[in-house]
Parts: structure tokens; sequence; C-alpha cells
């Protein structure tokens, strides 16, 4: 029998926005989102990317689903792999779930894809229960059937079992040779040339950056080429998403980190004794898209003080690559581009707080946002922003701050909401304007700013208003640019499966 969320869920409200285009209103599902990729079916955590391909023109994802799963006449919880398909990594089409506990007979824990050196997609993943990391290699390319999963049971050297800590795992090739490493603190390296058979190397990691902290696991792993670097995207559990860049030694067989990085950081509501508490952005995955560029998701799991924990929701696709002199660069998805339409432009919008003594602030309003998906791209003059504290606020009005977005040269930080996270406007390359990127999807706020920094915040009481406005404190600012989009839905996969529910794996 469906849920009594999936019965109601065909009462939408259509409101057209012009004679070729409508905005399609969900009154019964409020949590329901546009243009980010969510799980259709309610409660879902964990929700871990997973496995992520791009093959014959079509993009592959999966990510975990937790469900009750009958074994023996026991329930029990059990953890699938939900899979979704996209020609664009927007436009996602939910498929019959595969890989799931009926199937492989153990739990389905992180992993990631890979493909073989014959070109076949594999999964490589936590069997949970089974006490070792598996190893899943499709039947088709189509995903749709999968040969039965293998453990990985590694060697030493001399021909003994391995002792290593199986966990989240991740597959990749470097010359004719297959590795693996297990994660967990220290993570083990693993080779082989068939897939079959692997011996314990050694160490994964030459060292440690200083920056991480002893006790740090890597969870939810991926290593990877990008630039003239190797790049492993991972978390922490503590900490959230994080990444290192570095160097393959291939005559140690190991990782070398040069630096590391963190993509995730505390809210003031969130515990600073407790640091599990604040992973608004976890579990990445990430995909070589047909152009070559590297393309990731990370699932937002603690926003709004907990208020999103059970939901599923992924990140926006974000882009990743190395600048000139080694540092990471971050981008939406240029794709999201082909969702804009009615573009409104404000130019020159001055902020001129009176002069005190002390500080001194004000607000100018640029827009009202009567819509609930938006792209804003904001350019400020780098002289304008000089030692400046300024920015930006949603869902504002007389009586309600809203979500605010500031730079603040006092502590060298952006602000989004109550998350502050490294960035610095004299950090920039001289003559390089400040450019801020501000995606809003419902109560869902991404921003991205000079490619250089991204941060995601939520907003439950978004509807309250609707006000956009200019801020600065202590000092007048112009607002060189201000361009305004609103986005189409991508969504129309999301409400089918919601009502078809093809994605329930077995209960049994």
């Amino acid at each position: 029998m469906k849920s009594t969320r999936t019965l109601l869920a065909a009462t939408l409200i259509t409101v057209f926005v012009s004679p070729s285009y409508a905005i399609v209103v969900d009154q019964i599902d409020p949590v329901a989102l546009n243009f980010h990729l969510m799980h259709p079916g309610g409660d879902s955590k964990p929700g871990d990317p997973n496995a992520a391909f791009y093959v014959d023109g079509v993009y592959h994802l999966h990510y975990i689903l937790t469900h009750d799963w009958t074994v023996k006449g026991k329930t029990r919880k059990g953890f699938s792999f939900v899979h979704v398909t996209s020609p664009d990594m927007l436009h996602w089409t939910w498929q019959q779930t595969k890989l799931q506990p009926s199937f492989t007979g153990h739990n389905m824990y992180s992993g990631t894809g890979f493909l073989t050196k014959d070109g076949r997609p594999a999964a490589i993943y936590h069997g949970g229960g089974s006490g070792r990391n598996q190893i899943a290699i499709a039947m088709n390319r189509k995903l749709s059937a999968w040969e039965e999963p293998f453990p990985v049971e590694p060697k030493t050297a001399d021909g003994k079992e391995a002792v290593i800590k199986h966990w989240d795992p991740d597959c990749f090739l470097i010359g004719d040779s297959y590795y693996a490493f297990s994660g967990g603190r220290n993570p083990p390296l693993l080779k082989s040339k068939d897939l079959k058979n692997w011996i314990h190397v050694g160490d994964f990691f030459s060292h440690e950056p200083d920056d991480v902290a002893i006790g740090e696991d890597v969870s939810c792993g991926n290593f990877f080429p990008i630039g003239d670097k190797w790049m492993l995207l991972c978390i922490s559990h503590p900490y959230g998403c994080r990444y290192y860049l570095g160097d393959w030694d291939a005559e140690a067989e190991q990782f070398v980190p040069e630096s590391h990085g963190r993509m995730n950081w505390r809210s003031d509501d969130q515990d600073s004794d407790s640091p599990k508490e604040y992973r608004d952005f976890f579990a990445p995955e990430s995909v070589l898209a047909e152009d070559g560029r590297r393309v990731m998701w990370a699932w937002l799991t603690t926003l709004e003080d907990n208020a999103l924990r059970s939901e599923t929701i992924q990140s926006l696709p974000r882009e990743i690559s190395l600048r000139e002199d080694g540092s990471l660069r971050i981008e939406p998805l240029r794709e999201l581009k082909t969702q804009r339409f009615g573009l409104v432009t404000h130019e020159d919008i001055e902020v001129a707080p009176e002069a005190r003594t002390a500080g001194g602030e004000a607000t100018t309003r640029i827009a009202e946002l009567q819509g609930d998906a938006y792209e804003i791209r904001i350019t400020i003059d780098r002289e304008q922003a000089k030692r400046k504290r300024f920015g930006f606020r949603i869902f504002t009005d007389e009586s309600r701050i809203g979500l605010p977005i500031y730079l603040q040269p006092n502590n060298g930080t952006l602000r989004v909401g109550g998350t502050e996270a490294p960035f610095k406007v004299a950090d920039l390359p001289a003559g390089e304007d400040v450019e801020l990127h501000i995606f809003i999807d419902k109560y869902l706020v991404e921003v991205f700013v000079n490619g250089r920094q991204a941060m995601v915040a939520a907003d439950m009481d978004w509807q309250d208003a609707s006000g956009f406005d200019a801020y600065a404190w202590g000092a007048p600012t112009m607002i060189k640019k201000v361009e305004i989009w609103k986005v189409k839905p991508t969504n129309q996969g999301y409400l089918e499966a919601r009502d078809s529910r093809i994605w329930e794996p077995d209960t049994e």
C-alpha cells in the first residue's frame, strides 16, 4: 500500500509563467526541491552518493537507501544502492534497484564506481555484514543487471591472509594494475592484476598533513588524477567533506599529499564539542564527465539544525579543477545555465551606511524574489570590496534579517547563514573582481565565490519574506552588477518516481 505522502503527491498547482513554460508547485510535499537531486520516497538516511559513471551518453549515479529487509523471518535494517540516470546531471530518472541485499546477500555500504580494463562498469563497496569489501561488475552498459559480487580478500607478500580494516573502499587503475584502498584511519593499499587476487602493498599515505587531526578517518574516498596532480576526495566522520592534493609515488606505491582542504564547516548552532553533529556537506562522490570535467556531489545531511537529516538531498553538481598555482577551483555545473530564463539586471547599486564613530550599517533593496528557484550572479569591483564587511540578505523584510551572505575581512571569512568558511578578498589576484554566484532552490541556498569557495545553507522559514537586499557595514559600497534569473525545474523524474516508486528495493 502506498504511503499517505505518495497518495497525496498528485495534488499540484500549475502556474503558467509564459505560453511555453509553467512552474509546477507541489502543495503537499513542500520539502520537494526544484533542481536538486533528492530521494522521492521520504525518510531515507543515510544518502551517500556512490558508484557514478558516464557510459554511452548517460550519467549513472547510485545513493544509499535504508529500508526494512526480512531474512529468515526476522526484519532488520537493509541498505541498497538506488540507481538514477541522466543525460546532463540535472534531469534524473529513477531505475529499478538492482544492488540490494536480496541480490548481494549483504548490505550496501559506501564505495565507488570504476571501469575495468575492458571498459565494464564496476562497483567496489563495503558489504555490510559480510566482513569484507566487495566488487560487483555490471552485465550490461545500462547497469540494469549485475554479476554476483565477490569479496576482496587480500594476501600478504608471502601468501598469508592480510589483516586489514575493511571499510569504505575505492578502486583505480594505474598502468595495468588495479589499486584499492580500504577506508578508516591509516588506510591500507591493495594491488591486483585481475580484481580477484589482491596483495597488501602497505600504507596508502606516505604521511598526513599537519592540518589533519589525529583520529580523522578516510571514508567515502574517491582517488583520481586532476590536472598534473592526484586528488583524494573523502570525508572524516567528525568534520565532513575534505580533500587532499598531491602526487603518486610509483616506486613506493603511495600517495604523497602536498595539501589538504575542507569543504565543510561548523555552523553557529552546531556543537563544537560534538563534531559529528556538523556535517552539512558530507559523503562525496565524483564522475569524469564526457568532456573530461571532474564533477562531484555531496550528501547534505545536517542542515538547518538537522531539519533535513532524514532526507536524502545531494548538493548541486560541482566542477572541480586545478588552477595554474595548484589550488582547487570549485564552480557550479555549467549545464545549470541551460535552465535559466527571464534575466533581470541591476547595475550600480549603492549601499551607504551613516558615518559613525564605529561601524554603522545599511541595506538597499535589490528585488523581491517571488518565485522559488533562482540563480543570481553578483559582481563587485575589487577596490570597492577592499577591507569592507558587506554582502547580501535573502528571504528578508523589515522584521526579518533572513539568510545573510557576508564577506568579512575582520576574520577572513565568507559567512552564509550561520556558517563561516575561509575567504579573503585580499588573497584574490590583482585586478580580479569579487564574483558571487547564488543558487536558491526553495529553502536550500548554495553560494560560490570566485571559484575559490563554495558553501551551502538552508532556511526552512524561507516563505516568510521575499526581499533580496544588499548590505554594507562601516563604509559605502557600490555593487557593480546583479543578474537574476529564474530557474526551470528539473524534477519531473522525481515527481514520477515519487508516484511510481520504481526504486523500491525488495524487502525479503
